[in-house]
């Protein structure tokens, strides 16, 4: 348990999302394990005895996303922060705010939620089935955050209802952004075409490792896939994009087999966009700035405001990229009605609040530059529209 514990320690430092010995991790085997002793294990072991959990994760997350949390959860109403992005809609509703590191007032909370946070910018979560589960709440929980300040920010400038606090969070925050791969720092992926299952398998576990090593996807949040023959390779279901390797379902498209039962929640979209002449494969990452912009809209009129991500009739882009609706799942609203079609004829498309996805060809190499250059430009035109109303 212990070496499970300091994995998932690495995985957060690693990932930016917390500093060098700030994660206190617990695991329960026959008993209680931390990854390291710290003055909180005994409040942290009243949270177990409270809760039918496995894992527990509380830390102060790294800059800028400490500050973010702190911010938020200083403004919230009701006690919870509610960003609007689809990981919080679909998993986490909300973020619940404690006042004090307190049992008796964390327990309430994390028993109806996947996590919590303290108005000093800590996070708290927790999983049933192993420490995993805490470090993807934490980092949807940091992820959620990032998007909500800074798409609020830029509603609230053009309002006029930023103020000082804000303003400095936001110069703090952009001073900090991860620096982007361009054209002569691209990674060199492998090289299509692909002939075997092995060399589809070493392509898409590569690409996925690239993904999460240049934060442009949080957590499980991703997907990839690649189509041999008549058969879709694809990432499974929570599956995590830099550990790839034993998760990938192949999946024959004439539906003889019920391997896509594991697969990636997207599978259908995946399945619909591959139909497309020249695509065979679809990369999908969650951007934050990607993501932001998709949530920036002009029209304050809309009758549908609120419904964004299911009901949206305007005919929207960030530059060039379209920018489309779409739930996961195959419902009447499900990302398999809209996406397949935005991506015909361009570079990506991005859902609302959700993510991009890009298309690969003979290889993943072009799917990866989109990813990184689509969020490249959705990161200049969001701080070109924050500048302008500066």
């Amino acid at each position: 348990m212990r070496e499970l514990l300091l994995k998932y320690e690495r995985k957060l430092v690693e990932a930016g999302l917390a500093e060098e010995g700030a994660p206190v991790l617990g695991g329960l085997d026959a008993e209680i394990e931390w990854n390291r002793d710290d003055p909180l294990c005994p409040a942290l072991a009243e949270v177990f005895d409270g809760l039918e959990i496995n894992s527990l994760l509380y830390s102060l997350p790294a800059e800028p996303y400490r500050s973010m949390v702190a911010f938020l959860a200083s403004g919230s109403e009701g006690g919870s922060i509610r960003p609007a992005d689809c990981e919080t809609r679909t998993f986490l509703h909300d973020l619940p705010v404690v006042r004090e590191f307190d049992p008796r007032e964390m327990v309430p909370r994390l028993r109806v939620r996947k996590c919590a946070v303290t108005r000093e910018g800590g996070i708290l979560t927790w999983g049933t089935v192993s420490p995993e589960q805490a470090f993807i709440f934490f980092s949807s929980v940091c992820f959620s955050c990032f998007v909500k300040f800074f798409t609020d920010f830029a509603y609230d400038l053009k309002s006029g209802n930023a103020g000082g606090e804000a303003r400095e969070l936001y110069d703090h925050a952009t001073g900090l952004l991860d620096v982007l791969p361009d054209e002569s720092s691209m990674p060199q992926l492998m090289r299509g075409p692909f002939d075997t299952p092995g060399e589809v398998v070493a392509a898409i576990a590569e690409v996925g490792r690239e993904t999460v090593s240049h934060r442009l996807v949080d957590s499980f949040f991703g997907n990839v896939s690649y189509r041999l023959g008549g058969v879709l390779y694809i990432s499974q279901t929570t599956s995590s994009l830099d550990e790839l390797e034993g998760c990938i379902d192949p999946c024959p498209l004439d539906g003889s087999s019920c391997a896509s039962i594991t697969a990636s929640s997207e599978y259908t979209a995946h399945v619909e966009a591959v139909s497309a002449p020249g695509v065979n494969g679809i990369l999908h990452g969650h951007p934050k700035f990607s993501v932001i912009m998709s949530m920036l809209c002009d029209r304050e009129d809309c009758e549908l405001r609120g419904r964004c991500h299911v009901e949206c009739v305007e005919k929207r882009s960030v530059g060039d990229v379209p920018v489309v609706p779409g739930e996961v799942g195959t419902g009447p609203t499900g990302l398999c009605r809209t996406l397949p079609g935005a991506l015909r004829g361009n570079r990506g498309a991005i859902v609302w609040g959700h993510g991009l996805f890009t298309k690969a060809g003979i290889d993943f190499n072009e799917a990866f530059g989109n990813l990184c250059g689509i969020e490249s430009m959705s990161r200049s035109l969001y701080l070109e529209r924050v500048a302008a109303l500066l």
